[in-house]
Parts: structure tokens; sequence; C-alpha cells
């Protein structure tokens, strides 16, 4: 069976949001459109709470993406953005939940942020999301949403990872970076993962 996995359309990541992707609006009515295509639909929800370690404002002195180490990792530092309960955080109303069997949140850990809709960056918590697939039977994921270059593309080595047949929708995402894009799209490719067109879909 194939899923569609529906990274982070929500209000803080489309063109007037905190952290707005250019053009991120652009995607919904093609994920909208697809849907109908996939027995099972799942979302994502970036959810961080206050004062969340990857906002830059919680690192005096620091600015927007400069770095920091987190743990082990190097940390993009962001403006605040999905803040638990704010209109940003909440997912676009424009984007159809009909279909959609579950929603994962992730970034709630305050000390780690969470690009993947399966891990966080270190690898330490699940989300559970590889355990609710596989126990739908799914073997087959195509993943879409905002942003291309960071939770949609780590969401995409995730899947590879965890053995699941992987599809990147690169119609149904936009990037922060374009550049950062390209590269990520090559890394998918590398590791296993395919990156195809909407319409594409039903011929894979």
């Amino acid at each position: 069976m194939k899923a569609l996995i529906i990274a982070d359309i929500q209000y803080d990541f489309l063109p007037e949001g905190a952290l707005g992707v250019p053009d991120g609006d652009k995607i919904i009515p093609v994920v909208n459109d697809i849907q109908k295509l996939f027995p099972l639909v799942v979302a994502t929800q970036d959810w961080h709470p206050p004062r969340h370690r990857s906002f830059a404002s919680s690192h005096r002195g620091k600015n927007v993406l400069e770095t920091v180490m987190l743990g082990d990792i190097e940390q993009i530092l962001w403006p605040d953005h999905c803040v638990q309960g704010t209109k940003g955080a909440a997912i676009s109303e424009e984007l159809s939940l009909h279909n959609v069997a579950a929603i994962f949140r992730k970034g709630m850990s305050p000390e780690i942020d969470s690009y993947s809709a399966f891990f966080d960056n270190e690898h330490k918590k699940s989300t559970g999301l590889s355990d609710y697939l596989k126990g739908k039977g799914v073997h087959e994921v195509y993943v879409c949403g905002l942003a291309g270059d960071f939770c949609v593309a780590y969401t995409a080595l995730d899947a590879i990872k965890e053995g699941f047949d992987t599809y990147l929708l690169e119609d149904a995402t936009r990037p922060i970076d374009p550049d950062g894009f390209e590269k990520m799209k090559d890394l998918i490719c590398e590791k296993g993962g395919k990156v195809i067109l909407a319409a594409e879909i039903q011929t894979n």
C-alpha cells in the first residue's frame, strides 16, 4: 500500500508567515488534488514550545540563520515560528483535511529540532510515524509539503532509512533555498529514493 505524507503546510511557512517559504501557497491545490490517489494520507505539524532552542531569540547575540550546536549537531537558528497554539502553527484552512487519517506533531522537545516527520534531528526520539505506516501495511511513501529542502527532504531521507520505497513530489513542495533543495534531491536519489512529479504518481 502507498501513503502520502504532507509536511507542515502551516501559516508560518506560507509566504506571509514568520518563516515564509516563497510560493509555498502555490502547492496547496496540487496537494489537495493528489490526495484522492492514496488509500492513506497523513500530515505533519511543526509544534514548538515557546523559547524553543532552534529560535534565534533563544540565544543572546545570535541572529536568524546563524548556527549553534544543539547537542551533537549543528542547528540553524530560525525566527520564532509554529509556536504551540498560535495562528502561525495552525494548518492552513486551504489544505483539505478530509482524507487525512492522522496528524503527527513534531518539534515539541524544547532542546532539539525535528525536521523529519519520523525522528528528531538527533534520531533519539521517534514520532511513531514509521510504526503507524507499517502497521497499516504501507511500503511506499510519497512526500510533499513545506519546506522542500528541510522538513520534506529529511522526511524522505528517514523514510528511505525506515525501508519504505520513497518518492519526493517535486511540484508539490517548495524550498527555502533552491540550491539547497537541489543538493537534497541529489542526496535522496543517491540513497535510493526518487524525485517525481505529481502526474507520475499513477505510473509508479
